[in-house]
């Protein structure tokens, strides 16, 4: 034996059972620490197991294609028997004796099919339009998670600035605080306006609190679509600049350029193709089909006084061909049936089509709805947080010199965290809906 000691099998066991736990490691290793909207793309076009299924749908159909042409060549097949026989045979005396042989055969046939109305061919084209369509079918899975990496990669950027924001304002609330306990100490203020502003504080830190929980929850969102491992902790990288704004094209041109590029409408289309084909398959079912055949076998018997082995095999060595013509007749209406079938499919594929157009028609008009609304709510946000932001300065320096009231003043500062956050949800709302509306056109998502 190799191992002749138990210390070495054991190191070689376990160098085994480690080895795939260490490149699991050096994979998650190899991950980046920051990621790019673009990166996370990539890395979901390769690692994806949606999109892995489907391109192991696509190497299946390309399989059947293969088969389909090859279905057109002479197949070939050999076989081969021996056979040991026993028994009693009468000898020239009279008598019996027991008598133990061998006999074999030994043959090669081949087929090949001349005609079938055309069948093979229709089935050549229907598996590469099938082919085609695993294809599309990818494509559409990959512009699915586009626009879902998308939205989940804005939202965390999203919750990241409004963490910024909150922050800000929970600084502003402690100093405020602070400013109110020294206004107490020396009377300037009554205790239920102190208390007013620890209440404030308080609702400001549990504001950070969600916002913070948001901001997990989202990148939580985002590890599962990229279907990273759960140990593994990552950041996203912030653009620039944030475009909100930008030129909206007319709605029927983006309908037109989706109609004509999207997968989902060239793979309904294509199976309107693939239906048609399905009927020709079938109407070949009345026609003939024409094979030839060929064989080549020899036989050997040792049984009796039978000749030298090789001797046998030569006089009993036979050659054929021949042609064998198929002719339906009468099919029990199994034929009919298979036709009136794929005419039904065919209908069926149509309204298909019509389904996907009408659905992704629609899809892009509510895009259309959703960016207008979003940039209409962005500059309505803007001009919001513009004057409750000075109102709430001007509340915040009133409150320093005591010209105004603790109510008034928390009553500004609401309106401002109020103003901010619909801003900030309006301005990645913005980002999101005019990237998503660009992409039906055709234009790849960038920030």
């Amino acid at each position: 034996m190799f191992f002749r000691q138990p210390g070495i099998l054991l190191f070689f066991i376990a160098s085994f059972l480690i080895n795939p736990l260490l490149k699991a490691q050096d994979s998650s290793v190899a991950l980046p620490a920051q990621w790019t909207l673009q990166q996370c793309f990539d890395y979901a076009m390769k690692n994806n197991i949606q999109l892995n299924s489907l391109r192991l749908s696509r190497m299946s159909t390309e399989q059947d294609l293969l088969l389909s042409r090859a279905a057109k060549l002479p197949n070939l097949n050999g076989s081969a028997s021996q056979t040991l026989n026993g028994g009693k045979t009468l000898n020239a005396s009279g008598g019996t004796s027991y008598e133990v042989y061998t006999s074999g055969n030994y043959s090669v046939n081949s087929n090949v099919t001349l005609f079938q109305g055309g069948y093979l061919n229709y089935d050549i084209r229907q598996k590469n339009l099938l082919t085609q369509v695993a294809g599309l079918s990818i494509a559409q899975q990959l512009n699915d998670i586009t626009v879902l990496i998308t939205q989940a990669y804005l939202n965390i950027l999203l919750a990241r600035e409004n963490i910024v924001y909150v922050k800000d304002v929970v600084a502003t609330s402690e100093a405020q605080v602070k400013q109110g306990q020294q206004q107490y100490d020396v009377g300037s203020i009554a205790l239920i306006g102190l208390v007013q502003l620890k209440a404030q504080l308080s609702n400001d830190r549990y504001l950070l609190t969600t916002a913070e929980n948001q901001h997990r929850q989202n990148k939580l969102v985002l590890k599962q679509l990229l279907q990273l491992p759960s140990s593994y902790d990552f950041e996203i990288m912030e653009p620039d600049t944030l475009i909100t704004n930008s030129h909206l094209y007319a709605l029927q041109e983006v309908q037109d350029s989706a109609m004509a590029n999207r997968p989902e409408i060239k793979s309904s289309e294509l199976g309107i193709e693939v239906s048609n084909l399905d009927l020709a398959k079938a109407r070949t079912g009345y026609l003939p089909t024409l094979s030839a055949n060929g064989g080549l076998g020899t036989s050997y018997n040792g049984g009796g006084n039978g000749s030298a082995y090789f001797k046998q095999l030569d006089n009993n060595f036979y050659q054929q061909i021949g042609l064998t013509l198929s002719v339906p007749i009468f099919t029990r209406r199994v034929v009919k049936t298979n036709v009136e079938k794929a005419k039904i499919e065919i209908d069926q594929s149509r309204l298909t089509l019509q389904d996907t157009k009408t659905n992704l028609s629609q899809t892009i008009e509510q895009s259309y709805i959703n960016v207008l609304n979003a940039q209409s709510q962005y500059d309505a946000a803007v001009e919001q947080l513009k004057y409750s932001q000075e109102g709430y300065r001007i509340a915040s320096e009133q409150l320093k010199v005591g010209a105004a009231n603790v109510v008034v003043f928390l009553q500004q500062k609401n309106l401002y965290i109020q103003a901010l956050q619909s801003y900030i949800q309006a301005k990645y709302n913005a980002a999101l809906n005019i990237r998503i509306y660009d992409f039906y056109r055709g234009i790849p998502v960038k920030l």
